[in-house]
């Protein structure tokens, strides 16, 4: 499995420990989808990049949280190279950084657990989860908690 970070901002710090929480947050995602083998890349970004991407991507004239960019959407991945299966690359999830922090406020909990939520968020939605109705707003919902609160960053755990 392959989780690649990259921080893109200089707005704030991100601490080794927050990487670390967030590679193993998104490693269990990953193979409790049966995706433990794929790559997924995570990009900490600033208000003007995210603001340009929901604009170009999405229509949206404005800043947004977190962003997921799929590569093979609706596709089966099992390309090869020389015989050798090549790991499955989902795409990469945008987060935000100043939006985060902005949240973390707002919802009143702390900013590692924003950041963590909004990367399971991004990665559910890498794997085919949606929220366009109630109903797959509920399932997303329990799913983002149950990973969250398995590993001590629920909504009341910090």
């Amino acid at each position: 499995m392959g989780i690649i970070v990259n921080n893109e901002q200089t707005d704030l710090k991100i601490e080794d420990s927050l990487i670390k929480s967030l590679t193993a947050i998104v490693g269990k995602v990953l193979s409790t989808h049966e995706k433990s083998e794929a790559e997924v890349g995570i990009i900490f970004t600033d208000l003007e990049t995210i603001h340009q991407l929901n604009r170009d991507y999405r229509q949206v004239d404005a800043p947004t949280d977190v962003l997921s960019f799929a590569l093979n959407e609706g596709e089966e991945s099992g390309l090869s190279l020389e015989g050798n299966l090549l790991p499955e690359l989902l795409g990469d999830v945008i987060i935000c950084i100043p939006k985060a922090q902005e949240q973390a406020v707002e919802f009143g909990h702390g900013f590692g657990r924003e950041v963590l939520y909004l990367a399971v968020h991004g990665v559910l939605h890498l794997l085919g989860y949606d929220h366009q109705t109630l109903a797959e707003k509920e399932l997303m919902r329990k799913e983002e908690e149950r990973f969250l609160s398995a590993e001590g960053w629920g909504r009341h755990e910090e």
